[in-house]
């Protein structure tokens, strides 16, 4: 059941220059979040390239570590083999004379396998070599190329933090403010999503999406009810009810973009609605209140 509607007294509208100020502070806040933005994706990309650098002098160090034992082992390996090659070749030369022809011929055998053993140990070693320097050279491409991508990312982030900055002061510059029912000069208005958003940036006032269809429940918004009583697409008019403080007003063939304005014992701005289209029994747009909440 409804009451009959409170008629409150239209506020004067406050003063542009306070208007003025109110944006240009948004505006300065904004800005000063966007830079504190950056500075969290820069030092997260610079921290990423010191990751990169630390892993890739890391997995250099291990390389060279391995490849010196590896080395080392080889060497001892190999001169071993030719100290034995150097034994049996001595032992045949000064046993030459007195050993038998199958005796000569084992030794010379002997010395023969050791001496192609040695060709094989040797050109393992250089193949092994030729490996390390291989695998050394592809995890420097790749580290280049991953801080190549860190060095891309870091400009990106300036370039679209840029370009957000850039997209804000645009909007921002293209809102309006308008009177309300009420005959309070309101706020700045947004007419569509993107806009919305650079309000909500601006952080001057809360702000609470809907989409309010027509139905017997009253919608909750914020810390009021919406119920929808009636659409006129042709005439982008509406009728809404509005439910605060436990008090029921009416408000009565509403156009597009318009704010709707009443008052709450919560603050001693209005509370203000824009309704930014208007459908078949169906409406869709934001609910603006003061970030101040001090009682009247």
């Amino acid at each position: 059941m409804s009451s009959t509607p409170t008629f409150i007294p239209p506020q004067p509208p406050p003063q542009r220059s306070g208007m003025m100020t109110a944006l240009v502070s948004g505006a300065i806040i904004a800005l000063v979040a966007a830079n504190i933005f950056l500075y969290v994706q820069i030092s997260g990309v610079r921290s990423d390239l010191a990751k990169a650098r630390e892993d890739f002098m890391t997995q250099m160090s291990n390389l060279r570590d391995a490849s010196s034992a590896t080395t080392a082992s080889q060497r001892a390996h190999l001169e071993t083999l030719k100290q034995e090659l150097a034994a049996a070749r001595e032992q045949a030369t000064s046993q030459a004379r007195t050993l038998s022809s199958q005796a000569k011929a084992e030794a010379t055998a002997r010395a023969e396998q050791l001496a192609k053993q040695i060709q094989a140990e040797e050109a393992r070693a250089r193949q092994q070599v030729s490996s390390e320097i291989s695998e050394v050279k592809s995890s420097a491409a790749a580290a280049n190329t991953k801080i190549a991508d860190v060095s891309t990312d870091v400009s990106g982030v300036k370039t679209k933090l840029s370009q957000t900055d850039a997209d804000l002061q645009k909007t921002i510059a293209d809102l309006k403010s308008a009177r309300g029912d009420l005959g309070v000069q309101s706020g700045l208005i947004a007419t569509n999503g993107k806009e919305l958003e650079a309000l909500k940036r601006l952080g001057e006032r809360n702000y609470f999406e809907f989409k309010l269809g027509k139905t017997k429940q009253r919608q909750r918004v914020g810390d009021i009810s919406l119920l929808l009583k009636k659409t006129d697409p042709k005439k982008n008019k509406y009728t809404i009810e509005v439910m605060a403080d436990d008090k029921l007003t009416e408000k009565k063939d509403k156009n597009v973009n318009e704010p709707v304005q009443f008052y709450t014992s919560k603050a001693r701005q209005p509370y203000e609605i824009v309704v930014n289209s208007v459908g078949k029994d169906l409406i869709s747009g934001y609910l603006a209140t003061p970030k101040d909440q001090t009682g009247r």
